[in-house]
């Protein structure tokens, strides 16, 4: 009777193993609430300034001090799928007389001569991109119906212990993000890009570093580095952010007397 009574508390105390789903979520949620849960969820602003850097062939190509404004958007109940629900400023220079300008389905360059459209190819990478951030993915698209989240086991990145987590939309469009064991903070994310015009399929690779809070505990990366196909392409060194600055529509749509240019050739 009591070997029996031991055996019995021996397999009540073991817990069931849990499923690849159910440890990707959960290492999915605690990366949520490591960047300040419903504090980020709750982010209706934000404004980085520092230091941005862009490559090509792993040669620096050009350099400028720059200022990006985001402002997050409310979807509509039920949201679109595949909308974009937030609206970006990135200004260039120490007066900010250069700028580029993304709404929800639009992009202009902005100089002193006026504003013209973005070719429709660089605003659709614009747009996969931000859908495809972890952040934008945490904040905008956590609930979405028919995400499936995935953990794919364990690594080691820049000497850092990691979770790899899968996410798949309804699109079967998969992000592989990696998030550190000890902060659960996203480190890495990974996702493939196929060209619209040379059909080749790109590796495209971020990577987050040198977190620090920025208020309401509220997590954000001051350094952001960005890879395709193993070759670094940008790179940003904030020295400051700031959130919920109440930032104005007027920051983010052209001004009625600018003068539209013609789209480039």
């Amino acid at each position: 009777m009591r070997l029996g009574g031991i055996g019995l508390m021996i397999v009540a105390s073991v817990a069931p193993a849990q499923t690849i789903q159910e440890r990707g979520k959960q290492t999915l949620d605690s990366a949520w609430e490591a960047l300040g849960g419903h504090a980020f969820a709750a982010v209706k602003d934000r404004v980085e300034s520092g230091r941005v850097y862009s490559f090509y062939r792993a040669q620096l190509r050009g350099l400028s001090r720059a200022t990006i404004y985001t402002r997050y958007l409310t979807p509509p109940d039920p949201p679109d799928p595949g909308g974009l629900y937030v609206r970006e400023r990135q200004s260039f220079g120490k007066e900010e007389d250069y700028a580029i300008l993304f709404d929800e389905k639009q992009g202009w360059s902005i100089t002193f001569r006026g504003a013209q459209p973005l070719p429709e190819e660089t605003v659709e990478r614009y747009q996969d991109t931000t859908r495809r951030n972890i952040f934008y993915l945490l904040r905008m698209r956590r609930n979405e119906h028919g995400l499936i989240i995935e953990h794919k086991g364990s690594d080691i990145f820049d000497n850092m212990p990691v979770d790899i987590v899968d996410i798949t939309d309804s699109e079967n469009i998969t992000l592989s993000i990696s998030v550190q064991k000890s902060t659960k903070l996203p480190v890495r994310q990974m996702f493939y890009r196929r060209d619209p015009k040379t059909r080749q399929r790109n590796e495209e690779v971020t990577i987050f570093g040198k977190y620090r809070d920025v208020g309401g505990g509220v997590q954000w990366p001051f350094n952001i580095q960005r890879k395709r196909n193993g070759e670094k392409i940008y790179e940003i060194f904030s020295e400051s952010v700031v959130i919920n600055q109440d930032l104005s529509d007027q920051l983010f749509t052209l001004p009625a007397d600018m003068k539209l240019r013609a789209p480039a050739r």
